[in-house]
């Protein structure tokens, strides 16, 4: 999926920015990440809050293998395919999304705001895709 691909199918959402990451591309809104591409395959950002609705229509997590052989699971789920053409269900699952982007934040502010150890800051979300 390239750029445009991704704002059509984000299109009911509004504007969107994406950007490369981890050999996929990170999509955003106000600077919270809500979705991911990776191999492909377009994620959603989910919490306990949103979980139960992915996993009750068959979706399944992103989850990567590490150097180390172990497999690390994201807190990213599939999108239901029928979401890929269909704005408006699109819009729905994002804005599912971006609430759970705002839950993890607000969690992570409450913490301390701080990124994890080892973290590096990253370059602004608004920031092209070429």
């Amino acid at each position: 999926m390239d750029a445009e691909d991704l704002r059509d199918i984000f299109r009911g959402l509004g504007p969107v920015q994406i950007r490369r990451m981890f050999g996929g591309q990170g999509i955003y809104q106000d600077e919270l990440m809500f979705a991911l591409v990776a191999s492909g395959e377009l994620y959603l950002k989910v919490d306990d809050e949103s979980v139960g609705f992915f996993r009750d229509v068959g979706s399944r997590p992103f989850a990567f293998e590490m150097r180390d052989g172990r497999k690390s699971i994201m807190s990213y789920w599939l999108m239901p395919e029928s979401a890929l053409d269909d704005p408006d269900e699109a819009a729905q699952l994002a804005n599912m999304a971006l609430a759970a982007a705002r839950r993890a934040k607000s969690a992570q502010l409450r913490k301390g705001g701080k990124a994890a150890p080892g973290r590096r800051a990253r370059k602004k979300a608004s920031e092209p895709v070429t």
